[in-house]
Protein backbone atom coordinates (compact mmCIF):
# COMPACT_ATOMS: atom_id res chain seq x y z
CA UNK A 1 0.00 0.00 0.00
CA UNK A 2 1.69 3.77 -0.68
CA UNK A 3 2.94 5.44 2.14
CA UNK A 4 0.25 8.17 1.20
CA UNK A 5 -2.39 5.98 1.96
CA UNK A 6 -1.73 3.88 4.62
CA UNK A 7 -4.19 6.07 6.96
CA UNK A 8 -6.88 6.55 4.61
CA UNK A 9 -9.42 3.86 5.81
CA UNK A 10 -8.53 4.53 9.68
CA UNK A 11 -11.26 7.44 10.73
CA UNK A 12 -9.55 8.02 13.91
CA UNK A 13 -6.23 8.43 12.35
CA UNK A 14 -4.16 9.00 15.46
CA UNK A 15 -0.93 10.51 15.95
CA UNK A 16 0.92 7.76 17.82
CA UNK A 17 4.20 9.25 19.93
CA UNK A 18 5.48 6.88 22.43
CA UNK A 19 2.96 4.21 22.74
CA UNK A 20 0.85 7.70 23.57
CA UNK A 21 -2.50 8.47 21.14
CA UNK A 22 -3.08 12.04 20.26
CA UNK A 23 -5.68 13.54 18.30
CA UNK A 24 -4.35 16.78 17.52
CA UNK A 25 -1.52 17.01 14.99
CA UNK A 26 -0.41 20.64 16.10
CA UNK A 27 2.29 20.87 18.90
CA UNK A 28 2.30 23.97 20.95
CA UNK A 29 6.20 25.47 21.67
CA UNK A 30 5.43 27.63 24.93
CA UNK A 31 8.33 29.18 25.15
CA UNK A 32 7.55 33.12 23.61
CA UNK A 33 4.17 33.06 25.15
CA UNK A 34 3.39 35.15 28.20
CA UNK A 35 2.31 32.75 30.92
CA UNK A 36 -1.11 34.22 31.12
CA UNK A 37 -2.07 33.62 27.53
CA UNK A 38 -0.71 29.75 27.22
CA UNK A 39 -4.34 28.52 28.82
CA UNK A 40 -6.03 30.71 26.10
CA UNK A 41 -3.90 29.04 23.11
CA UNK A 42 -3.77 25.39 24.12
CA UNK A 43 -7.81 25.51 24.01
CA UNK A 44 -8.44 27.72 20.96
CA UNK A 45 -5.66 25.46 18.97
CA UNK A 46 -7.13 22.38 20.37
CA UNK A 47 -3.73 21.30 21.62
CA UNK A 48 -2.85 18.08 23.11
CA UNK A 49 0.94 18.57 23.70
CA UNK A 50 3.09 21.44 24.44
CA UNK A 51 6.70 21.95 25.25
CA UNK A 52 8.24 23.82 27.87
CA UNK A 53 11.45 25.16 28.85
CA UNK A 54 12.86 23.62 32.27
CA UNK A 55 13.57 27.05 33.32
CA UNK A 56 9.92 28.18 33.36
CA UNK A 57 9.03 24.84 35.05
CA UNK A 58 11.40 25.33 37.72
CA UNK A 59 11.14 29.14 38.42
CA UNK A 60 9.51 29.18 41.93
CA UNK A 61 5.74 30.79 42.43
CA UNK A 62 5.02 31.70 38.78
CA UNK A 63 5.86 27.98 37.17
CA UNK A 64 4.61 27.80 33.33
CA UNK A 65 2.96 24.30 34.96
CA UNK A 66 0.18 26.45 36.55
CA UNK A 67 -1.12 27.65 33.37
CA UNK A 68 -1.18 24.69 31.23
CA UNK A 69 -4.23 22.57 31.81
CA UNK A 70 -4.35 19.28 33.35
CA UNK A 71 -4.42 16.45 30.61
CA UNK A 72 -2.17 18.10 28.15
CA UNK A 73 1.29 16.12 27.57
CA UNK A 74 4.39 17.95 28.28
CA UNK A 75 7.56 17.97 26.24
CA UNK A 76 9.99 19.60 27.81
CA UNK A 77 13.30 20.80 26.09
CA UNK A 78 16.56 20.73 26.62
CA UNK A 79 17.26 24.43 25.75
CA UNK A 80 19.95 25.93 26.84
CA UNK A 81 22.20 22.68 26.15
CA UNK A 82 25.39 22.95 24.33
CA UNK A 83 26.38 19.10 24.20
CA UNK A 84 24.80 15.68 24.54
CA UNK A 85 26.16 15.91 28.69
CA UNK A 86 24.30 18.89 29.15
CA UNK A 87 21.03 17.86 27.46
CA UNK A 88 20.90 14.42 29.44
CA UNK A 89 21.29 16.58 32.52
CA UNK A 90 18.42 18.99 31.57
CA UNK A 91 16.08 15.79 30.94
CA UNK A 92 16.51 14.21 34.09
CA UNK A 93 15.92 17.07 35.93
CA UNK A 94 12.53 17.85 34.07
CA UNK A 95 11.52 13.92 34.64
CA UNK A 96 12.62 14.65 38.43
CA UNK A 97 9.88 18.12 38.04
CA UNK A 98 7.42 15.73 37.41
CA UNK A 99 7.32 16.64 33.67
CA UNK A 100 7.19 13.26 32.32
CA UNK A 101 8.73 10.97 29.76
CA UNK A 102 8.77 13.07 27.00
CA UNK A 103 11.77 15.10 25.73
CA UNK A 104 12.35 17.29 23.34
CA UNK A 105 16.21 17.25 22.14
CA UNK A 106 17.76 20.78 21.44
CA UNK A 107 21.85 20.73 21.39
CA UNK A 108 22.77 24.34 19.88
CA UNK A 109 26.64 25.32 20.23
CA UNK A 110 25.98 28.19 17.31
CA UNK A 111 25.02 31.37 18.98
CA UNK A 112 24.29 32.82 15.66
CA UNK A 113 21.76 31.27 13.11
CA UNK A 114 20.90 28.74 16.44
CA UNK A 115 21.22 25.45 14.23
CA UNK A 116 21.08 22.20 16.42
CA UNK A 117 24.36 20.20 16.48
CA UNK A 118 23.06 16.88 15.12
CA UNK A 119 25.99 14.80 16.39
CA UNK A 120 25.21 15.39 19.76
CA UNK A 121 21.40 14.94 19.58
CA UNK A 122 22.05 11.57 18.15
CA UNK A 123 24.59 10.84 21.40
CA UNK A 124 21.66 12.35 24.07
CA UNK A 125 19.10 10.44 22.15
CA UNK A 126 20.59 7.20 22.87
CA UNK A 127 21.46 7.94 26.41
CA UNK A 128 18.07 8.92 27.22
CA UNK A 129 16.06 6.19 25.54
CA UNK A 130 17.79 3.82 27.15
CA UNK A 131 16.33 5.33 30.45
CA UNK A 132 12.98 5.03 29.56
CA UNK A 133 12.47 8.24 27.57
CA UNK A 134 10.03 9.12 25.19
CA UNK A 135 12.70 11.35 22.99
CA UNK A 136 11.82 13.51 20.14
CA UNK A 137 14.99 15.16 18.89
CA UNK A 138 15.19 18.52 17.10
CA UNK A 139 17.51 18.27 14.45
CA UNK A 140 18.58 19.74 10.98
CA UNK A 141 16.87 18.00 8.14
CA UNK A 142 19.81 15.22 6.74
CA UNK A 143 19.10 11.96 6.47
CA UNK A 144 22.16 9.98 7.78
CA UNK A 145 21.42 11.70 11.21
CA UNK A 146 17.94 11.29 11.26
CA UNK A 147 19.03 7.22 10.56
CA UNK A 148 21.47 7.31 13.62
CA UNK A 149 18.64 9.21 15.76
CA UNK A 150 16.24 6.44 14.70
CA UNK A 151 18.66 3.71 15.51
CA UNK A 152 19.34 5.05 18.50
CA UNK A 153 15.78 5.16 19.77
CA UNK A 154 13.78 8.47 18.94
CA UNK A 155 10.00 8.48 19.05
CA UNK A 156 10.03 10.33 16.39
CA UNK A 157 12.24 13.12 14.25
CA UNK A 158 12.01 16.90 14.31
CA UNK A 159 13.92 18.66 11.48
CA UNK A 160 13.46 22.17 11.08
CA UNK A 161 11.62 24.43 8.45
CA UNK A 162 13.70 26.99 8.86
CA UNK A 163 16.05 29.01 11.48
CA UNK A 164 14.27 28.61 14.25
CA UNK A 165 12.09 32.14 15.28
CA UNK A 166 12.08 33.41 11.59
CA UNK A 167 8.94 32.40 10.40
CA UNK A 168 10.36 31.80 7.13
CA UNK A 169 8.60 28.68 6.53
CA UNK A 170 9.30 25.56 4.76
CA UNK A 171 13.03 26.52 3.44
CA UNK A 172 14.17 22.33 3.70
CA UNK A 173 10.95 21.39 2.12
CA UNK A 174 13.09 18.95 -0.38
CA UNK A 175 14.86 17.45 2.66
CA UNK A 176 11.87 16.70 4.97
CA UNK A 177 10.34 14.89 1.95
CA UNK A 178 13.41 12.57 1.97
CA UNK A 179 12.33 12.38 6.08
CA UNK A 180 9.37 11.72 5.35
CA UNK A 181 9.80 9.07 2.55
CA UNK A 182 12.80 7.31 4.09
CA UNK A 183 12.40 7.06 7.87
CA UNK A 184 9.92 5.16 9.80
CA UNK A 185 8.76 7.32 12.68
CA UNK A 186 6.73 10.21 13.10
CA UNK A 187 8.21 13.61 11.10
CA UNK A 188 7.31 16.55 12.92
CA UNK A 189 8.52 19.84 11.66
CA UNK A 190 9.59 22.12 14.15
CA UNK A 191 10.91 25.97 13.75
CA UNK A 192 10.70 28.16 11.23
CA UNK A 193 6.73 27.97 10.21
CA UNK A 194 5.18 30.82 10.00
CA UNK A 195 1.77 31.15 8.61
CA UNK A 196 -0.93 28.93 8.98
CA UNK A 197 -0.58 28.15 4.93
CA UNK A 198 3.14 26.76 5.90
CA UNK A 199 1.84 24.79 8.22
CA UNK A 200 -0.97 22.87 5.56
CA UNK A 201 2.24 22.47 3.33
CA UNK A 202 4.33 20.58 5.74
CA UNK A 203 1.07 18.19 6.26
CA UNK A 204 0.17 17.79 2.74
CA UNK A 205 4.17 16.62 2.49
CA UNK A 206 3.18 13.43 4.40
CA UNK A 207 4.61 15.23 7.67
CA UNK A 208 3.18 13.70 10.83
CA UNK A 209 2.48 17.01 13.10
CA UNK A 210 3.96 20.31 13.13
CA UNK A 211 4.87 22.43 16.05
CA UNK A 212 4.82 26.27 16.50
CA UNK A 213 6.07 28.80 18.95
CA UNK A 214 6.88 32.56 17.10
CA UNK A 215 4.21 32.23 14.84
CA UNK A 216 1.35 32.57 17.16
CA UNK A 217 3.10 34.36 20.19
CA UNK A 218 3.99 37.36 17.34
CA UNK A 219 0.25 37.64 15.80
CA UNK A 220 -2.05 40.33 17.25
CA UNK A 221 -4.04 37.91 18.17
CA UNK A 222 -2.88 34.71 19.78
CA UNK A 223 -6.11 32.94 20.42
CA UNK A 224 -7.34 33.16 16.88
CA UNK A 225 -4.00 32.84 15.54
CA UNK A 226 -3.41 29.16 17.24
CA UNK A 227 -7.26 28.76 15.93
CA UNK A 228 -5.95 29.30 12.35
CA UNK A 229 -3.01 26.99 12.95
CA UNK A 230 -5.64 23.71 13.89
CA UNK A 231 -7.23 24.37 11.14
CA UNK A 232 -4.03 24.41 8.82
CA UNK A 233 -2.93 21.11 9.87
CA UNK A 234 -6.59 19.14 9.82
CA UNK A 235 -6.59 20.66 6.51
CA UNK A 236 -3.12 19.78 5.30
CA UNK A 237 -3.32 16.08 6.76
CA UNK A 238 -6.37 16.03 4.91
CA UNK A 239 -5.14 16.49 1.61
CA UNK A 240 -2.64 14.45 1.96
CA UNK A 241 -5.21 11.44 3.30
CA UNK A 242 -6.93 11.82 0.32
CA UNK A 243 -3.89 11.84 -2.11
CA UNK A 244 -3.02 14.85 -3.89
CA UNK A 245 -4.02 15.64 -7.29
CA UNK A 246 -1.05 15.54 -10.65
CA UNK A 247 0.63 18.07 -11.32
CA UNK A 248 1.35 18.62 -15.39
CA UNK A 249 4.63 19.92 -15.91
CA UNK A 250 4.28 21.46 -19.88
CA UNK A 251 0.64 21.12 -21.26
CA UNK A 252 -2.88 22.05 -19.73
CA UNK A 253 -5.69 19.62 -19.65
CA UNK A 254 -9.66 20.39 -19.59
CA UNK A 255 -11.24 20.30 -16.64
CA UNK A 256 -14.64 18.68 -18.34
CA UNK A 257 -14.38 16.65 -21.66
CA UNK A 258 -14.18 19.29 -24.62
CA UNK A 259 -14.43 16.10 -27.42
CA UNK A 260 -17.35 16.62 -29.83
CA UNK A 261 -18.76 19.74 -28.19
CA UNK A 262 -18.69 21.57 -31.50
CA UNK A 263 -19.74 18.85 -33.74
CA UNK A 264 -22.76 18.07 -31.64
CA UNK A 265 -24.07 21.87 -32.18
CA UNK A 266 -23.58 21.79 -35.53
CA UNK A 267 -25.66 18.84 -36.15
Amino acid sequence: MPKTMQKTKNSEDKLILGGCEFNSRFILGSGKFSLDKTKLVIEKGEVEMATLALRRANSGTDSILDYIPKGIALLPNTSGARNAEEAVRIARLARELGCGDFVKIEVINDTKYLLPDNAETVKATEILAKEGFIVMPYMYPDLISARQMANAGAAAIMPLGAPIGSNKGLLTKDFIKILVDEIDLPIIVDAGIGRPSQACEAMELGVSAVMANTAVATANDVGLMAEAFKLAVQSGRKAWLAGLGRVLEYEAEASSPLTGFLEDLED
